[in-house]
């Protein structure tokens, strides 16, 4: 018999990352709602919610059960996610309260598993090794990996598996790395024990256009494989007669058998996070619309017809990405006709055109028909997803630099800042920051059309922070396009057109930088422009995350400076002011510091800097010329993006932010254009600054900060450059997000709108830079009104104005629709 929807299972808000079923009545699922439910069977095909856990409160990304003990007559349940704990909660638990909770891990747990013994293996994000628990206790660490681990899975309580980005699988007894699989070309995401044979691995891996599970034994043969999965496969289980399920980003869960698909089960919603098998066969989903979903073989458990006819009605509504199934060219497809024909396979998927209209259908042996599965439409990039430097991107575009070099990696999320993307792109390669602008225009035109979840899913994976496919209102030429690189004007790239359909509106709210393309690229499609956007929107306001610029190439910066050190020591005019030894001891430890903070932020080294390395940075910007400082600027930026702790001496920020000021030359006339050196100073002094106004900065003592803006109000904003504006915004941005935690002082605030105003009317052309002062405004608005500390009459009627005008000025949606927020504010 094939499988059919037995029950839906409605209670999560949220993806549901995990599932589990150890035993036919309990299912326990793991959700980004910050929950985790135990759900019982109660008759039949029917379960019911018992205890919803409160296993922390942000996203959970992982469960596990361990098996019946004293004190937990019915087991345990055991979660992970984004507050680095793994709670373990004895079932039943009226209270959702754990009973036990694991401290080890100081960053996002993404993966568990147990043993029948009791033991728990864990990974966290970004992280290379894995943790092994005995007793509730850590018992030892499994360090081997060259990338982050992805996947874990306890064989028994001495020998493990672990799978990882750097696309290899280890075997482990206890913690000694006995063997290593090598052959998956991409991050390895899932593994399962496969009876008599050894296990299965999912992957990455795009042979073609598919993604690929592979069968070993335990020696380190690859048996066979399984292709037909469409985009990455999540998560696989095994079936107790030996039969393989995978679920993955093409929203079906597929059933191997013999080494073939022999069924496929179309779900609707983007993606199918995780899959898991029951003792009597029914397999468990979750999903990414937050429900979890029970399929079984067996017709006394299936959902009664009228709701199998409403799934079914369900699955065929929903709009189906073209990279999903296939390139489609619509003039070569048939007709329906074509449906008269049978299919050849269970889970063959055969397009039409019906009008104007492409609609997949799927071969469905057991009723001898075909199934529609959906209708097509475009979606972003070129396809898939791709995975560089272990994470996956929309984009990873070919650039480049120099004639007969190497092209550089320019990757790109289609939900990120294209600002953020380029100055990454940039510093990452060492290169001129005067390229910031082009590299913008390079992104913008090259994605032109694409916007991510205007109205949809906010569906960033948190183990990659790859955003997947979310359809939105644009369109771009059926042809595609072709795009210009920046740097030779080479085309490197071509993408095809997208034409994508909203799903259905989901209440959230929006991330004005990185979440639910709250910014839209400014070039439109050359044959259809982008429809207007909806007005079901969440509020943007107030947003209370500041922004940072904490990219670098460490290694760089630091052979520049050395470079530059060693060039004063040559000469006898200079010598005296190159580097002294004790000075020299000090650079060294803070770029150390730094090049483990930058590449493991949410690890940095216990020895922390101190306001010795400070003031060592702040004598050789008092000493060298200014004509070698960047390198030092760059260093501050980071130290004080990094290192705040160093430098929360008074007297020492003072000095510190003094000699920042002097190195961008502040104190000298301004004229236009500004000369590359001068513009490249004042970018980083510019960053610094805005790296001090972050999460955790207090201005109790407000007269620091006055002086840092009044001193930034000496500057003529229309000399500065489309880069300089924007990072001048996010100063004032972020210190608006400091008056959403604290109450400013009235001096302060009104300083500080002063300026947030000015840049609204003054600026014209560079519509980030007036964009974060909009949204800065907004937040000193919001503030005044939860605190009941009105603006002037001055700043409310300037504000006014400028608000009516902005959007003619910059006609973008998210320019409109927080002008709307921020007057409703007022």
């Amino acid at each position: 018999m094939p499988y059919k929807l037995s029950a839906s299972l409605s209670a999560h808000s949220s993806d549901v990352r995990a599932v589990v079923s150890p035993t036919d009545d309990l299912i326990l699922s793991a959700s980004r709602d910050t929950t985790a439910i135990a759900w019982a069977r109660t008759a039949g095909s029917s379960f019911t919610q018992t205890t919803t856990l409160h296993a922390g409160s942000r996203f959970i990304n992982a469960v596990a059960y361990l098996p019946p003990a004293p004190g937990a007559p019915e087991g345990y349940a055991v979660t992970g996610g984004q507050d680095t704990v793994i709670n373990v909660f004895a079932l039943p638990n009226a209270k959702g309260e754990p009973n036990f909770s694991l401290l080890g891990h100081t960053d996002n747990v993404c993966a568990l598993h147990t043993a029948e013994d009791g033991t728990i293996i864990s990974v966290r994000l970004v992280q290379r090794t894995a943790k092994v628990w005995k007793d509730f206790q850590l018992l030892y660490d499994l360090v081997g990996h060259q990338q982050s681990v992805w996947t874990v899975l306890a064989i028994d309580g001495g020998q493990f598996l672990t799978g990882s980005a750097d696309n290899t699988i280890k075997l482990w007894k206890q913690h000694k790395n006995v063997r290593t699989y090598p052959g998956h070309t991409q991050a390895v995401r899932g593994l399962a024990l496969i009876t008599d044979i050894g296990f299965a691995s999912c992957s990455n891996d795009r042979p073609i256009i598919r993604s690929e599970i592979r069968i070993w034994t335990m020696e380190g043969d690859c048996v066979y494989t399984l292709s037909g999965h469409t985009s990455f496969v999540y998560s696989i289980s095994v079936l107790p007669n030996g039969d393989i399920v995978s679920g993955g980003e093409d929203r079906t869960v597929r059933i191997w058998r013999d080494g073939e698909c022999a069924q496929t089960l179309v779900h609707p919603a983007i993606s199918v996070w995780t899959v898991s098998t029951m003792p009597n066969g029914d397999l468990v989903t979750g999903c990414s619309d937050g429900v979890v979903r029970v399929f079984s073989t067996e017709e006394a458990r299936w959902a009664p017809a009228d709701q199998l006819k409403a799934y079914d009605e369900l699955v065929a509504a929903q709009a189906l990405p073209a990279q999903q199934i296939g390139d489609v060219n619509k003039s070569d497809l048939p007709g329906p006709e074509a449906l008269t024909q049978p299919g050849k396979k269970p889970g063959e998927v055969k397009m039409i055109k019906r009008g104007e209209t492409v609609e997949a259908h799927q071969w469905d042996n057991t009723s001898s028909s075909w199934q529609k599965i959906g209708d097509v439409v475009d979606a972003v990039g070129s396809g898939r997803k791709q995975l560089y430097q272990g994470r996956e991107y929309d984009y990873v575009f070919d650039v480049d630099v120099q004639e007969g070099a190497p092209p550089l990696k320019l990757p790109y999320n289609a939900n990120e800042n294209p600002y953020t993307a380029a100055q990454r792109f940039l510093q990452n390669n060492d290169l001129p920051l005067s390229y910031l602008d082009e590299v913008v225009r390079f992104i913008e035109k090259s994605t032109a059309g694409t916007t991510i979840g205007a109205t949809g899913e906010q569906s960033s994976d948190p183990f990659t922070g790859a955003s997947r496919y979310q359809a939105s209102q644009s369109t771009t030429s059926a042809g595609g396009s072709e795009f210009m690189d920046p740097f030779t004007g080479a085309s490197r790239y071509r993408a095809p057109g997208a034409v994508a359909s909203p799903p259905p509106p989901v209440a959230t709210t929006n991330d004005p930088w990185t979440g639910a393309s709250r910014y839209s690229s400014s070039a439109t499609s050359p044959v259809s422009p982008p429809q207007p956007a909806p007005t079901t929107l969440a509020n943007v306001i107030p947003v209370r995350t500041p922004l940072s610029f904490r990219q670098a190439h460490v290694s760089a910066m630091q052979a520049k400076l050395y470079q530059f050190d060693q060039a004063l020591r040559n000469e006898i005019s200079t010598g005296y002011l190159a580097m002294y030894p004790q000075e020299l001891n000090l650079i060294d430890e803070t770029f150390t510091y730094l090049a483990q903070a930058v590449s493991h932020p949410l690890d940095p080294p216990s020895k922390k800097l101190t306001s010795n390395h400070i003031d060592a940075i702040i004598q050789l910007l008092e000493r060298w010329p200014q004509s070698q400082i960047f390198p030092l600027m760059d260093l501050s930026r980071l130290v004080l993006a990094f290192c705040p702790t160093a430098y929360a001496d008074p007297a020492l920020r003072s000095r510190f932010f003094a000699a920042l000021f002097k190195g961008a030359s502040w104190n000298e006339p301004w004229s236009s254009p500004l000369p590359k050196q001068r513009e490249t100073n004042t970018l980083f002094l510019l960053r610094s600054l805005a790296n001090v106004f972050q999460d955790g900065t207090t201005l109790k003592d407000g007269a620091w900060v006055q002086e840092v803006l009044n001193t930034l109000g000496e500057v003529p904003y229309t000399v500065l450059t489309n880069s300089l504006r924007v990072s001048l915004a996010t100063i004032l941005f972020n210190v608006s997000c400091t008056g959403l935690r604290e109450t400013l002082a009235v001096p302060l605030r009104d300083q500080l709108t002063g300026l947030v105003l000015e840049i609204l009317n003054t600026e014209k052309t560079e519509g980030e830079a007036a964009y974060r002062a909009l949204v800065a405004l907004g937040d000193i608005a919001f503030a005044a009104k939860e605190q009941r500390r009105p603006l002037t009459s001055e700043h409310q009627n300037t504000a006014r104005q400028v608000l009516a005008s902005l959007p003619a000025t910059f006609p973008e949606t998210r320019m409109r629709d927080v002008s709307k927020e921020v007057t409703a504010l007022l």
